[in-house]
């Protein structure tokens, strides 16, 4: 009789094991602590890819006057309903996947004004110093010879949800997830003559979901125990971004060498694993070789 009194603790003390491990399950990461030390933003595989690339013959100078939220999405209810559901600084990601690539020299555009606000306090400046001081020499702006253009064009929320959730005897647990979509496009713009060289379009799949193990038992006739825990992990859509805009301008890299836009720093280079897999990606059709005769046109236009 005197261990009767003994099964409500121990069995409350299962139930409390076994719910800490469904916790400990669901959440496998420590929570980020308040104060972290800041670190580079991390590399995606895209970001591997540009660093992959072959050497250019000679880096194309190009212009980014901006990269524009085209999608007019703002974050739903109650998050605000003023916050744009995606970042407004997609002009620095693309010039920074543009200089990584080794194939761009980008020149500052879109803050002109600024530029020649300070290029004119240093005109400014000359002649004010000393006797002996030299004279103070402004070389030109350097002039691009292809503009990049594009923007974010679609954020689509909640292209596919779904779940899935158990229970046994009071002990349960369950997951949900939701898919979000976001597109850019990019393309090369020859200032001479306005044509437009190459286009592409990237898509980029933003992934959520939640896990929620949880308890719910009475452990005798009046007292209930009842446990909850839960983790929610989302892709930083400014990551998906940057990732989307990388790799539209590995494709765009790779269009101008097929087109004969850009040319590489050694033909035998055409085979490289990049190249190929980014070709079969954005094509229908196997590309093996580059046609010599597309290049010499190109060049010959270029000269003249």
């Amino acid at each position: 009789m005197s261990r009767a009194p003994a099964r409500p603790a121990l069995r409350l003390g299962a139930l409390a094991v076994l719910s800490a491990l469904l916790a400990a399950c669901a959440a496998p990461h420590k929570p980020v602590e308040v104060a972290t030390p800041a670190h580079i933003t991390p590399a995606t595989p895209s970001t591997r890819d540009l660093l992959k690339l072959p050497d250019p013959k000679g880096k194309v100078i190009v212009a980014v006057y901006g990269f524009r939220d085209q999608t007019g999405q703002y974050k739903p209810s109650p998050d605000s309903s003023f916050s744009t559901s995606v970042t407004q600084g997609a002009a620095s990601m693309l010039v920074k996947a543009l200089k990584d690539s080794g194939w761009f020299t980008p020149v500052e555009r879109e803050s002109l004004q600024e530029l020649l606000t300070e290029r004119r306090i240093v005109r400014a400046l000359d002649g004010s110093q000393g006797e002996n001081a030299p004279s103070i020499q402004i070389p030109a702006l350097m002039p691009a010879s292809v503009l990049i253009d594009g923007g974010i064009v679609a954020y689509d929320s909640n292209v596919r949800t779904g779940g899935l959730g158990a229970r046994f005897l009071g002990v349960g647990l369950s997951t949900q997830y939701r898919m979000d979509q976001i597109t850019v496009n990019l393309r090369s713009v020859d200032i001479r003559t306005g044509r437009v060289l190459q286009t592409v379009s990237t898509t980029k799949t933003i992934f959520s979901y939640e896990l929620r193990p949880s308890v719910y038992k009475f452990v005798n006739f009046k007292d209930l125990l009842e446990i909850e825990a839960g983790v929610t992990d989302n892709e930083p859509t400014q990551l998906c971004v940057k990732e989307a805009i990388e790799a539209a301008v590995v494709h765009l890299t790779v269009q101008g060498l097929k087109d004969g836009s850009w040319k590489l720093k050694d033909e035998n280079d055409w085979s490289n694993k990049v190249v190929q897999d980014y070709l079969r990606e954005s094509n229908t059709y196997a590309v093996t070789s580059v046609d010599p005769s597309a290049l010499d046109r190109q060049e010959t236009q270029t000269t003249q």
